[in-house]
């Protein structure tokens, strides 16, 4: 989801870093720290070029510009830990999208063939345009609709045709494109009261997860597949915003907003366990707008009082991709160019 305004982060201090070797794949610790003088970018990490870049995805991409075609090999306990994190970046819109999309379709292959369904989860604003590559061939007519079961990482609490629904945004740009069963598009109950929608989603998660649609995690939350997401300017992910109490809220699984920083104020949400606990999570990020908050999670340094929302996300065992463009990196880019 977008935010309403651009959060501004204190200017980067000169480094000056060698040519690398071309690459299309960056590869980042999950609590990256740029740390350049000596030729090694975070402690623990070495450069190299990343030998598993899938194939699929490389044919959309072109080389990258010296100062950012690194990659970034993560060998710290941390990153053992919570897994990698890929940074993929794309000179436009379209060749994000169509990236994403083979990504998509690639997962819901794994998963339908391991476990006979495909559980997704998407967020609002910009994420929803990004996927309009699976709505056209060859993806409308290959993948397998029938097994995936969507749902939402946040919500508004309006009516379902209100222009600020996150299901009405994705109604009409992909849902309404795609032969997904109705039954399996989990809405929220949007005549209740932000508890009450809370609540009732909790509940249904629940029972999806006593039907086996959805499997468990080792810490005993919900383990969705794929989960789709965008970032505000100012770092937040879903309903998670900067500073807010329900950053620390463990005990549920969705709660609820009634003092949202932006309109609309009350809104449901995924807890920080439930997106930790996912298989996958794909973070869609462009735009020079974002770039400030892109620099403070992958270029600057880490202290535990001033996290971001998105540099909170730790995968308990999972592997989580960036999906960008240059104008969202252009901080990273003048510092490692200086």
């Amino acid at each position: 989801m977008a935010a309403s305004g651009v959060s501004h982060y204190p200017a980067a201090p000169a480094y000056r870093l060698r040519h690398l070797p071309l690459t299309w794949r960056f590869m980042l610790p999950a609590t990256p720290r740029l740390h350049l003088p000596t030729g090694t970018l975070y402690p623990g990490a070495r450069i190299s070029r990343c030998p598993d870049a899938r194939a699929p995805l490389r044919s959309n991409r072109r080389p990258l510009s010296p100062p950012l075609a690194m990659a970034y090999e993560a060998t710290s306990t941390a990153t053992a830990a919570n897994g990698k994190q890929d940074l993929l970046v794309f000179d436009s819109d379209e060749e994000l999208s169509v990236s994403l999309a083979k990504y998509t379709a690639e997962l819901s292959e794994k998963f339908v063939q391991e476990r006979g369904v495909f559980t997704v989860v998407i967020s609002g604003g910009s994420l929803v345009k990004s996927l309009r590559k699976l709505t056209e061939s060859p993806y409308l007519e290959s993948v397998d609709w029938a097994k995936w079961h969507v749902f939402w990482v946040d919500e508004r609490v309006v009516p379902k045709d209100h222009e600020d629904s996150n299901y009405k945004l994705a109604f009409d740009s992909f849902l309404s494109k795609v032969p997904i069963p109705p039954v399996q598009v989990y809405a929220i109950n949007d005549a209740s009261s932000a508890e009450g929608a809370a609540e009732d989603h909790e509940a249904a998660l629940k029972n999806l997860v006593n039907a086996g649609v959805i499997v468990v995690s080792t810490t005993g939350y919900p383990r969705f597949d794929l989960m789709l997401m965008g970032m505000g300017p100012d770092g937040h992910i879903a309903s998670l915003f900067p500073g807010h109490a329900l950053l620390s809220m463990t005990e549920k699984w969705v709660t609820y907003v009634k003092d949202s920083p932006k309109p609309p104020p009350e809104r449901i949400t995924f807890t920080f366990p439930v997106i930790n606990a996912s298989a996958y999570v794909a973070l869609v990020v462009t735009g020079a707008g974002k770039a400030g908050a892109v620099f403070k999670a992958l270029g600057s340094e880490k202290t535990s009082s001033d996290l971001l929302p998105v540099e909170m996300v730790s995968l308990e065992d999972g592997k989580f991709t960036w999906f960008t463009d240059k104008a969202a990196l252009s901080m990273l880019h003048d510092k490692a160019s200086l």
